[in-house]
């Protein structure tokens, strides 16, 4: 028997491409709770997995990989999960459109292992591992583990002493300000290296990278 009621049609279209997309997503997420291999690692918070799908780790941000601490992280976390299976949670995508997930490797909670490395820093989000996830990056902080060691987090330039002007960025306003000897606000002037701030030898050299004289600077 024809169907002919055009509104019929159209209701019958609409229920079977909700039920395609139903069993879709029922399929990927029985996928997912069985595990999904990790072919790939890009940096220390994103993974590939196996059908070549980017995932970010929830709450996680990684050093840039030409800053101080982004190969050691990424390096971590193919130690801990390159060619292994991972179960996915609570995954959601990001204001950019990626997705982002909690990765657990067994029991283990991958995200949390990367915090507590101190390779990583804490990125704010609301998962049910909040709480686990923020006292793992406070512990490896007060540690000064990884990207908080003085290899990344500088008061004193260690390679050259004399280099003293410090690069800073503005984490409200992303401003990149330099501050000399002098500078009102120059001994509280931490030099992040994993966010790419650095030491320079001039000021010359500071604008050169991109940096503008802080205002308050005489």
């Amino acid at each position: 028997m024809s169907i002919k009621n055009p509104f019929l049609i159209t209701v019958l279209i609409i229920l079977a491409s909700s039920l395609t997309l139903n069993i879709f997503q029922f399929n990927k997420n029985r996928s997912l709770a069985k595990g999904i291999k990790v072919i790939g690692v890009i940096d220390g918070d994103t993974i590939v997995l196996d059908g070549k799908t980017r995932l970010r780790l929830r709450q996680t941000d990684a050093p840039e990989l030409q800053y101080c601490g982004g190969n050691e992280a990424k390096d971590l976390l193919e130690k801990l999960v390159n060619h292994k299976k991972v179960i996915i949670k609570e995954e959601i995508i990001d204001t950019q459109g990626r997705p982002m997930a909690l990765v657990y490797l067994g029991n283990r909670l991958i995200n949390q292992e990367m915090l507590a490395s101190g390779w990583v820093r804490y990125h704010s989000d609301q998962t049910s591992a909040t709480e686990t996830l923020k006292s793992a990056a406070n512990l490896a902080k007060s540690k000064k583990l990884g990207i908080f060691s003085p290899k990344c987090y500088q008061t004193e330039n260690p390679e050259n002493p004399k280099c003293n002007i410090k690069g800073n960025t503005d984490k409200n306003s992303a401003m990149k300000n330099y501050y000399y000897p002098g500078c009102p606000q120059y001994e509280f002037t931490i030099v992040e290296k994993d966010l790419g701030e650095d030491w320079f030898c001039s000021e010359k050299e500071a604008q050169k990278a991109g940096f503008t004289k802080a205002k308050n600077c005489p």
